[in-house]
């Protein structure tokens, strides 16, 4: 009787515990002061996002949706988390369910990158793949059918209506932005993904501050390499999206994000991914239009998973 007790709640033990790790290494992220995109008297700032332990921003909102699942008996023993991602939102999925002994499973366009493929391989997750042209609104047709013929063994989050995926940002971004500026910020410019990061940063900052304002980031066309990003005009909005936040909207091409990201590696020892770079590009644009201010934006990864790119060849 002791026997089979203890091997009935050793597991559930290690899951807690699992669990509380996770918690602890989520967020809590560094902000990094970049000079080399100041203008007068505007302080620019950048969270180092990478320093999350699947590597990117992303980590905040596939703890949530997780710890959300779990809570609603959603997601338990025997069922398997599916759901459509470019890279970095399926490779957080992936190290956090083999951490909490969940499989995962992760729908993708056919043209993401070796370096993502092999980043959520290496965690374990099973890939699905679908026609690239189709981009992610494919990726997410594929993840809905396949959750709707066996909703009884799929988990299905679904990231970019869940509104768990916000609220992290709501609940830890916001608050640590805030306590790391001293209540000075500003300005906050995110690009547009899921739209997750912006849309709960800036509805906690706004009641923090009504006159904070934020700088929505996009692509400048729907063919684009600044993987993570969505050009919204042509793609499906995520239902998450509160555009009442958006104050002004920054477009960039991927050759102005890759020659940012050159800039920075050069003049501040950073090596981002082409998404940071494309909110440094927007970053440097509003600091060049204020006379004051503290312009705070996030670096959603490192450029680890990239260094391999031809764009960082120099021009």
């Amino acid at each position: 009787m002791h026997d089979n007790t203890a091997r009935v709640i050793t597991p559930v033990l290690e899951h807690q515990a699992a669990r509380e790790a996770l918690r602890a290494q989520v967020g809590k992220t560094p902000l990094l002061r970049l000079c080399s995109l100041e203008s007068r008297a505007v302080r620019v700032f950048a969270k180092a996002e990478w320093t999350n332990p699947a590597g990117s921003v992303k980590d905040r909102a596939a703890l949530a949706m997780i710890l959300d699942g779990e809570a609603w008996g959603r997601l338990g023993p025997g069922r398997t988390l599916i759901d459509a991602s470019s890279g970095n939102t399926g490779i957080a999925y992936a190290l956090m369910g083999r951490r909490l002994g969940y499989d995962v499973e992760i729908v993708v366009p056919a043209n993401i990158s070796d370096a993502r493929r092999r980043a959520l391989e290496d965690h374990g997750a099973t890939l699905v793949f679908t026609d690239p042209q189709e981009g992610m609104d494919g990726a997410i047709d594929e993840a809905v059918r396949r959750y709707l013929a066996d909703p009884r063994t799929y988990f299905y989050p679904d990231q970019y209506s869940n509104p768990a995926n916000w609220k992290a940002h709501y609940n830890g971004t916001a608050p640590e932005i805030w306590e790391q500026t001293g209540g000075s910020v500003t300005h906050f410019v995110a690009g547009l993904g899921t739209t997750g990061t912006f849309t709960g940063t800036m509805r906690r900052l706004r009641e923090l501050n009504p006159a904070v304002r934020g700088i929505a980031v996009q692509p400048d066309s729907p063919l684009h390499a600044l993987e993570g990003l969505k050009h919204l005009d042509t793609a499906r909005v995520p239902s998450i999206f509160d555009a009442s936040l958006v104050d002004s909207r920054e477009t960039v091409s991927t050759e102005e994000a890759a020659e940012m990201a050159r800039f920075l590696k050069r003049e501040e020892g950073l090596q981002l991914g082409l998404s940071g770079a494309a909110a440094a590009v927007a970053v440097r644009r509003v600091a060049s239009r204020q006379k004051s201010g503290v312009v705070v934006t996030l670096f959603p990864e490192s450029g680890q998973r990239i260094q391999d790119h031809p764009l960082w060849e120099d021009v």
